[in-house]
C-alpha cells in the first residue's frame, strides 16, 4: 500500500521505477522507500526518462487526487502515449534542449473503468535559459470523426450534428463523432458506429477513407490536440432521404446525447459551422482531391433507420 495514516502521522512510499526500454512504456519496480513525517505529504513517484541516462522526473498528486486515481492516472495509456510523445523525433525531449522536471496530477475522469480526461501540469524546462515552458495538459482518449458526403440529384450534401457542448456554451453544428471505448484501437469500427448511433445512417467500413492517414507520418498521422482520425465517406442517396435526414432526433438518450442531424450542401459547410474537425476534414479532403491522392469516386447505396 503506497499510503498509511494513523492519527496525526502519515508514513509515505515512494516507490523508484523505470522503463524496462526506451521503446516501451511500461514501468517496473526498483525499489520504495518510506519514511514517517508530522505533516501529510502528498503521493509522489519519480520516474527515470529512457532517452536521458541519469535524469528523472517526479510525478505528484494534487489536492483532492485519491491514491486509485493517481495510480491509475500513472498507469494509464493517456499518461503513457503522452511520455512516449516526448521522445519521438518531433518530441520535446528528443534534442536533449528541455528538460522535465515534475509532473503534478490535478484530476482524473473516468469513464467506467478507464480514463476519459487527465489534467496535469508538467514542468518542463528549456535548460540554456532555464526558463519554464507553458506545460497545462488536458489529456483525452483517441477519438473519430466523419465527413459524410451524399450525392442527390447531381448535387452534394454533408451530414452533420447539432449538439449542446457545455464547455463553450454553445449549441455547435459538427462532424459526426466519438471517442473510442478502449486503447485497442478500432479507428474505423468506432468511426461506423457513432455515425449510426449519432444519425441514423448504415456505413460499410470498406468505402472508409482515412483523410488523416495521408498526412506525413511525423505529425503522428492524427489531428491534434484531441489526437482525432478523420475519415470520408462518400454516398449516393434519393432526395427523399436527405429529407428525412434533416432534423431527425438521435444519440444515446440515456447518456444525455440530445443530438439533431442536419444536413446542408457541401459548399455551404466551410461557412456555416465552427467545428475545427470539420474544417480540417474539408482542408485534407480538398487538398488529397486536388493531389490525385484519393480512389476513384464509388459512390455506394446508404442506407438509414
Amino acid at each position: 500500500m503506497m499510503l498509511l495514516q494513523a492519527s496525526m502521522f502519515r508514513l509515505t512510499c515512494i516507490r523508484i521505477l523505470s522503463f524496462s526500454s526506451s521503446s516501451s512504456a511500461q514501468l517496473r519496480s526498483r525499489t520504495i522507500r518510506c519514511k514517517m513525517s508530522a505533516e501529510p505529504s502528498p503521493l509522489t513517484h519519480s520516474i527515470n526518462i529512457p532517452g536521458q541516462p541519469g535524469e528523472s522526473f517526479q510525478i505528484v498528486a494534487g489536492p483532492g487526487v485519491s491514491d486509485s486515481e493517481f495510480r491509475s492516472a500513472i498507469d494509464s495509456s493517456l499518461f503513457k502515449q503522452w511520455l512516449r510523445n516526448l521522445e519521438t523525433e518531433t518530441g520535446v525531449l528528443a534534442d536533449g534542449s528541455m528538460s522535465l522536471r515534475r509532473v503534478l496530477i490535478q484530476g482524473v475522469d473516468m469513464f467506467g473503468n478507464r480514463i476519459g480526461f487527465l489534467k496535469f501540469i508538467a514542468d518542463i524546462f528549456d535548460k540554456e535559459t532555464g526558463k519554464k515552458v507553458p506545460g497545462i495538459v488536458f489529456a483525452r482518449g483517441q477519438a473519430v470523426a466523419v465527413l459524410i458526403l451524399l450525392e442527390a440529384e447531381g448535387e452534394t450534401y454533408v451530414v452533420l450534428t447539432e449538439q449542446v457542448r457545455v464547455p463553450v456554451g454553445r449549441v455547435i453544428l459538427e462532424l459526426p463523432a466519438g471517442m473510442l471505448d478502449d486503447d485497442k484501437g478500432d479507428f474505423v469500427g468506432t468511426a461506423v458506429r457513432e455515425v449510426e448511433e449519432e444519425v441514423g445512417i448504415q456505413l460499410n467500413k470498406e468505402d472508409m477513407i482515412d483523410l488523416t492517414a495521408l498526412l506525413d507520418p511525423l505529425t503522428g498521422s492524427k489531428v491534434f490536440p484531441s489526437p482525432i482520425s478523420l475519415f470520408l465517406y462518400r454516398g449516393k442517396v434519393d432526395k427523399e432521404i436527405i429529407t428525412q435526414l434533416k432534423g431527425k432526433e438521435t444519440g444515446l438518450r440515456e447518456h444525455g446525447e440530445l443530438i439533431k442531424v442536419r444536413v446542408v450542401p457541401y459548399e455551404k459547410l466551410w461557412r456555416l459551422t465552427a467545428d475545427a474537425k470539420a474544417l480540417v476534414a474539408v482542408a485534407l479532403y480538398e487538398m488529397a482531391k486536388k493531389e490525385g491522392l484519393l480512389p476513384h469516386p464509388r459512390f455506394v447505396e446508404v442506407a438509414t433507420h
